[in-house]
């Protein structure tokens, strides 16, 4: 782990003006638990959602000015209720999600740097997989060092979904307000507001949100999708328990939350982030509302400020 450690603070610091944050979060285990809430009016019950996320980042040197960057994430998403539905819809929930982004991050002068990433989908309950189960994606961003306290990129996210293509501008932040606050993320996907307490304990507003499909296999509803969409918005703690090891906490709301599932050909013609063109789409459940959440997690985080 050590000597990955230091591989990894050599591969970045020659990206100095790419990587401007003081951390790279290398491995990431969390779970998440939504509370009960109701379902629209077609049931009387509540259900409840549970997760688990997990996440690797490994870079790879190409030249003094490039790097092959790669990570991938793994979701898996339920949701549990006492209701009897029918058949052909799936109930309890049971999904699972692999995003791989792996591509280059160049510097094109000092300050201006460049991401090219390929981003491949594999969204499936785990039965019948077939080709159908991947999805095919990329991100493209523009990035450059304002100052030594900002960093701005512009680029965007697209993936071929199982309703169809969506795309979503987004706007990579890196800014240090000051010695105690900052803000970072990748928006409108995730983002942070922290305040540093201590050298051991920074906390603050945590956002993620991200369309995502899986495609079901089941015999009774074979080639289904669930729509599953939701806007975290959190209050987030984390500290430094040794080393590079952190515990990180949440708790909030899911605002916009829903699992919805369509037939393979209820499609829509083009998304964007809260606008969907052509989408007259009928879907066959009734989804569970917004909702209090919580999660935890455990992070090996590596400085990119040691040398």
């Amino acid at each position: 782990m050590l000597k990955y450690k230091l591989l990894c603070i050599t591969l970045l610091l020659c990206l100095n003006s790419v990587f401007s944050q003081e951390r790279l979060d290398i491995v990431t285990l969390g779970g998440t638990y939504g509370f009960p809430t109701p379902y629209d009016s077609i049931y009387q019950g509540k259900g409840n959602e549970s997760g688990i996320m997990a996440s690797l980042v490994a870079p790879a040197e190409l030249s003094e000015k490039s790097i092959w960057y790669s990570s991938l994430n793994y979701f898996y998403w339920a949701v549990n209720n006492d209701e009897e539905m029918p058949e052909d819809i799936m109930n309890p929930i049971r999904v699972h999600g692999f995003i791989l982004r792996t591509g280059m991050i160049h510097e094109i002068k000092p300050g201006k740097s460049l991401q090219i990433l390929f981003a491949p989908r594999f969204m499936t309950d785990f039965k019948g997989v077939n080709s159908d189960h991947f999805q095919i994606g990329g991100i493209a961003i523009y990035e450059k060092q304002y100052s030594e306290k900002l960093k701005l990129g512009f680029g965007a996210l697209f993936n071929q979904e199982f309703f169809g293509p969506n795309l979503v501008p987004l706007v990579n932040l890196d800014w240090k307000l000051n010695e105690r606050w900052s803000i970072v993320g990748l928006l409108p996907v995730y983002g942070k507001v922290k305040y540093r307490f201590s050298d051991r304990l920074d906390g603050g507003l945590s956002h993620f949100g991200l369309v995502t499909t899986y495609r079901l296999g089941a015999s009774e509803y074979e080639g289904d999708y669930i729509d599953r969409r939701s806007i975290d918005e959190t209050l987030y703690a984390r500290y430094q328990l040794f080393g590079d090891f952190f515990l990180e906490a949440r708790f909030g709301y899911a605002f916009g939350r829903s699992y919805t599932q369509y037939e393979a050909d209820q499609k829509v013609d083009f998304t964007l982030p809260l606008i969907s063109i052509g989408d007259d789409r009928i879907a066959k459940d009734a989804s569970i509302h917004d909702g209090v959440i919580g999660s935890l997690r455990l992070v090996y985080s590596i400085s990119l400020t040691d040398r």
